[in-house]
Order: structure tokens, then sequence, then C-alpha cells
């Protein structure tokens, strides 16, 4: 607290939104961005506060401010006014401007100062006004923050025509014990909340500083997110562990499961071993995605017949809770065991032909025409890697059989997983079937990778023929807008070659990715190579940052890129160079050098190519450089022949002497044409030298 208000007495204001079941996977970001938008209200009304907490559960949302002042600082006001010859007449009396100016300050215009500025003198007002009180403030702030809302369909109810996520039912409004009387979403404010829809219906008043002790203990509501998402996962592992084994808690279910309760109650439930025959995914899917249970394994990583649910009740009778919870998921695994036999009647490679007949992209034509391009590109790719090109090819025709089988049309979310244990069961290669499955992944951020190199193969062919595709119709991502997952895609494709070690030229496999398509575009791929670049440029200067890895700069991934490496595994190897050079003592000042260098041979006329003429060498400083560079250039040779890009830099960095002598002693631009030529030419064998690894003129500093 600072400035006027320091000694004025504070309170906690409280503002909830009672409603009807909010989305469940938008609830945390519907919680952060309301808190965010407080809290920026706050900023932009300079009042000081406390500390923020905001809280959200199925049916609220609602942010606590502690400490917070009851009115504004007073605000600094500082006017400019008319210029004098405007604001007098000759007789020095005001003119009507003069006056105007006066009243709007609500001052005399002898009151007004006169201010020198530029080539003129002005009238100018400097003053201050009280600031507005908090109560009067707030109900702007919290209409502002609920219009920000990132909500891409509102919704209107009965005869309303508010529009929000959902239908409101109540709005809480209090700065300590006072109510702010409002209006919002067109509902009243009032002192009450509402607890428990079932457990505890009743309306009841609250006061901002017990407000979440007050809803747990008369309200049977735990209105933290995370508190509420910690006492479910230790219910649920508790849970577990009396069945004899552990929960697999997923982390996104869990976030789902908190934000679909209340007061949460974890339960047991059990079905028959004989669905234990399912694969182990298709149990987990079924249990997870479908039922929002959580599966249980034993300490061999075997699942039991056992499952945990999380009631929004604590019920009197929780038998007959699992037994409708049992009851529900019976048939669930019933269908995945009839799909899962009926689907084994037919070899996968059966389905093949029928791929023809679905649409992956109008202009790009079916699944079919898909898979016979990533089979021909992911073919060439295993030559280049060293793996077999008859598996590579095999799983290639494969990859996509699986989408027409019943267990991947019930459950997609298994696609190429069902691919995997249908190829195993034909009898096909271990590592085609690993690579039907593999050729999906990465999955998500941070996924695991392809074991295998046909999975290797197959993946980056599948994702470079999309990108190709896409690119080709000219459907590239815009802003937000990406229905084709392309930065997925593209993300995913260097991920394999940067943290598989995987060196390939990229630039050439783009090329003829896009020489396969169907639709021919001269510009395709270009464009796709620059996307490319530009999402690598994501992956190494924001994962540098996350991973906590060596810094790398955006100006660095443009020095580097200056150097035009086609292969995003060199492209990491000369970034990380490039990193332990910037640490040496000498790299400040070549990195200067470069810089100078380069807008010297800039500017210089008629260009600076050609060789070195050592008989004009004729100040002691240039013969010096043109001596240190010849002594090095083997030495730097064989370490760029062996992409040892450290002791490139390094031998280059012994330059440093020679070149601040060069710049100290030497007049580059001699008046002798013949000499500046053969000085331009010298320097340019130097830029020359480093920009094979990364333009260091790119660089600040």
């Amino acid at each position: 607290m600072s400035g006027a208000n320091r000694d004025l007495p504070v309170a906690d204001f409280l503002v909830e939104l009672g409603t009807e079941e909010l989305p469940p996977l938008a609830l945390p970001e519907l919680e952060r961005a309301f808190a965010e938008g407080l809290r920026t209200g706050l900023q932009e009304a300079a009042l000081p506060h406390g500390e923020i907490r905001s809280f959200a559960t199925p049916r609220r949302l609602a942010v606590l401010v502690r400490d917070l002042a009851p009115t504004q600082p007073a605000q600094a006001i500082k006017l400019k006014g008319p210029p004098l010859s405007a604001a007098f007449g000759k007789d020095g009396s005001p003119t009507p401007a003069a006056s105007k100016f006066a009243e709007k300050c609500g001052v005399e215009v002898a009151a007004l100062k006169r201010v020198t500025e530029g080539k003129g003198e002005f009238l100018f007002f400097e003053g201050s006004k009280p600031g507005q009180t908090t109560v009067s403030l707030l109900p702007g702030m919290v209409q502002r923050s609920l219009d920000g809302l990132p909500i891409p369909k509102r919704m209107r109810w009965g005869a309303s025509n508010a529009e929000f996520v959902r239908p409101v039912h109540w709005l809480t409004l209090l700065y300590g014990t006072e109510l702010i009387p409002v209006r919002i979403l067109d509902t009243d404010s009032g002192k009450v909340t509402r607890g428990h829809r079932f457990m505890a219906p009743q309306a009841f008043e609250v006061q901002p500083s017990e407000y979440e002790a007050t809803l747990r203990e008369r309200g049977k509501v735990i209105a933290g997110f995370a508190a509420r998402r910690e006492l479910i996962r230790e219910q649920v592992t508790k849970v577990g562990q009396s069945l004899g084994g552990n929960a697999l808690i997923d982390a996104a279910l869990l976030d789902e499961v908190t934000a679909l309760v209340e007061w949460p109650s974890a339960l047991a439930g059990g079905f028959e071993a004989r669905f234990l025959e399912l694969p182990r995914e298709v149990l987990i899917s079924t249990l997870q995605h479908h039922q929002r249970y959580f599966p249980v394994e034993d300490a061999a990583g075997k699942l039991l017949a056992h499952f945990i649910t999380v009631s929004n009740i604590e019920s009197r009778d929780p038998a007959k809770v699992r037994a409708g919870n049992e009851r529900v998921v019976r048939p669930r695994l019933s269908d995945a065991a009839f799909f899962w036999s009926v689907d084994r009647k037919q070899p996968l490679a059966e389905r093949l032909g029928a791929l023809d007949a679905v649409t992956f992209q109008a202009k790009l034509g079916s699944i079919g025409d898909k898979v016979r391009r990533v089979a021909t590109l992911a073919g060439e790719i295993a030559l280049l890697i060293d793996t077999d090109k008859t598996r590579a090819t095999r799983a290639a025709e494969l990859a996509k059989c699986d989408l027409l089988t019943y267990m991947v049309g019930e459950f997609p979310e298994l696609q190429g997983i069902m691919g995997r244990y249908y190829a195993t069961a034909d009898g096909e290669p271990a590592e085609v079937a690993a690579a039907i499955d593999e050729h999906y992944m990465p999955r998500g951020a941070g996924g695991a990778l392809p074991a295998t190199g046909t999975g290797t193969a197959v993946a980056l062919a599948d994702k470079l023929d999309t990108l190709a595709g896409i690119f080709a119709i000219g459907q590239k991502p815009s802003g937000t807008r990406d229905p084709f997952g392309l930065r997925r895609a593209a993300i995913g494709a260097l991920r394999i070659l940067v943290e598989k070690n995987v060196d390939l030229d990229l630039r050439a496999l783009v090329t003829r990715a896009a020489a396969l398509q169907p639709v021919q575009n001269a510009a395709t791929a270009a464009e796709l190579w620059d996307y490319l670049v530009e999402r690598l440029r994501a992956y190494f200067v924001d994962g540098a940052a996350q991973s906590g890895a060596a810094t790398v700069t955006t100006e660095m991934f443009d020095a580097v890129r200056s150097s035009e490496p086609v292969s995003p595994l060199d492209f990491g190897a000369r970034l990380r160079a490039l990193s332990r050079f910037l640490a040496l003592p000498e790299a400040a000042s070549l990195t200067a050098a470069n810089k100078r260098i380069a807008n010297i041979l800039r500017k210089a006329e008629g260009g600076a190519g050609g060789m070195v003429d050592v008989t004009l060498l004729r100040e002691s400083a240039e013969k010096s450089l043109h001596e240190a560079l010849a002594a090095i250039v083997q030495d730097v040779e064989r370490a760029l022949a062996k992409r040892d890009y450290a002791a490139a830099l390094a031998r280059l960095a012994s330059l440093r002497p020679a070149v601040d002598g060069f710049f100290d002693a030497v007049m580059v631009n001699a008046e002798d044409a013949t000499l500046r030529r053969n000085r331009l030419a010298l320097l340019a064998q130097v830029r020359a030298q480093f920009a094979r690894i990364a333009d260091l003129s790119c660089l600040p500093g």
C-alpha cells in the first residue's frame, strides 16, 4: 500500500458468479481469465491490494481480493492548453479558448501556469483530483472481466438478452460486509451464495474473508480447484491401495473430474474378469475417456478388474452408487469385446483397398492416395537412415488401415495402437506392427518418439506429406486456425530429427514431398521450408528456456540460419557451438568486428570478392591478419568436416589479436583502388570463415 491510502482502512472483496454446470474442460481457463481480468482492472485503476485468489467449481467462478483499498490514490493531472498567442488578446485579456481551458481544469485563468515547449509558449495546468471510491469502480471491472472471458459461443436463457457460457443464477458482490448493488448478466447482486446442488441447496450469507471455509462447512463445496484436485488424488490413491493395486491417475482426467464435482467422494467398482483379455489400451480408453473412471493396476503393471469413480455426492448408500456405475460400464466393455473379436476376422491388409473410398482432402484425394505417397517417401527415407526399405513401405501401407475397424470407429483415440495389435495378430513383422503405432508419434507436446527406424521413417513421411499437401492447396495455418494440425506435425517432425539424432536434409525431403502431391504449386516447397524453420526457431529458443539448456536467442538463431543449414540436427549443433563461443573472452570483440566488416563490405563499390594478392599487403597489421588466417584455415576445414563447430569457432577466436590490430592500424578504404580491393578481399575471407558456421553480424553488440 502506498500514497494517500496508506493509513485508510481496507477490506476484502469477493465476486462470485453462480451458474448452471460450466463446461469442465474450459473451467480452468475461465477461472484464470476471470482472475486475470480483475487483476488488470485493479492495476489500471491503481487500487492497492493484497493477495488475489480465484475459485472455480462446476457451478461457480469466484475471485477474492485481500486488503483492497477503499479509494484510489489522488490522481495527478497535467493538461496542456492553447498557445499564449491564442489564449490572450492584444490587450492581455483572456480569449474564449483560455476561458474554456480554465473552466475544464476547474480554476481561474490566472491560476494557470505558462510553459515553453519547442518554439512556443502554452497555458498549462498541473493539479490533482481525488481518487474514485473502490465500490464505484468494481462493477465496471467485473463486467469487463466477464466480457473478456474466452467463451467461443455464448448462450441466452429464458427471456433474458444476457449472454454467457451458461445460464446465470446468482451474483455475489461484496466489499467487506458491504453489498455492492449492481445488475450484471440480468442478475442483481446479493450477499448470499449457494451450496452443493443436492447436499446443501439452500442460499446463505457469506463474508469475503470466510468465503472458502463457509462454503466447505455450510455448503458442502470445496471451492478451490487445486485443493479439490489434490483431495481427489488422495482419495483415488487410497481407494486403489485398498484394492491391492495402484490407481492410474491421468493428469487430464484428474482435471476433468475436478471440474465436474464440488464435493468429491471416490468409490471402487468392478467388472467381469473376462474383459481383462482386451488390449490394455482398450480397457483404459473405455474407463478413462468414456466413463471418466480411474483404472487400477497391480504391482507388475497388469490391470485389475476394478475401477475408481468419483461421485459428486456423499451418498448414504454407496453400494447403490457403485452398482449404478458397474451397470453403466458393462455394455461399454461388451461392445469393445465384440469389436475386438469382429475386427480380427479380417486381416488388416485386406482393408487397404477400401481406403480409396475414404476422402483425405477433396483436392488431395483419398486416404488411399495419401498412403501411396507416404509409402513412397517412407521407403526413400528408410534408405537414408539405414533402415529396411521393404519394412518401411509395408508399414506405411498398413498404417491407416485400422481407421476402417470397428474398434477405432468407436475409439478414435486408439488409431495406430489398434493397428499394432491387429498387425501383430496377422503375423506382420514386429517392427512393421510397431511402426503402425509409432507413425502417429509424438502424439502430443513432449510425447514419446518412435523407437524403431521403420517407425521413424513412416512418421516423418506421414507428417511431411500432410504438411506439403495442405501447403500446396493454400490452407496453411493462420492465426489460431490450424484445422489440419500442421503445427503439431511440424514440431513432431523436428523433434524426431533433433532428439533422435537423425541427420537428414530436411529441405530436400520437403521438396520431394511437395513433388509427390497431386496439386503442384511452385511456391510450396519454399513456403513449407520457411514455415518449418520458424517452428525450429520456436523449438530452440523457447525450448532452451524451458529446459534450462544453454540460452538460445532469436538473434543467435538468425546468425546460424544465415549459414543455411538444411539439417535440423546440424542446426542444433551450430547453435550449441555458437553458445559456447559467445562465452569466450574474444567473442565480443570478434562479433563487433564481424558487424564492422559486414558494413564495410556492404558499402564497398564493385564488391569485395577475389583472391588476396600477398604482394599488395603493405602494412604489418594486414600481413599479420593474412598470416593468422592462413595458419588456421586447415584446422577449421578439418573441424567443419567433422561438424565440430565448437572447435572451428575456437580456432577462429584466435584471430582476435590480428583482427583488432588490423582495424587499429590499417585504412581499409585506401585511396589506391588496388590496395582497397585487396584489403576488402582479405576482410571478406575473414568474414567467410565465420559465416560458414554463423553470421556473427546478426548478433547484438
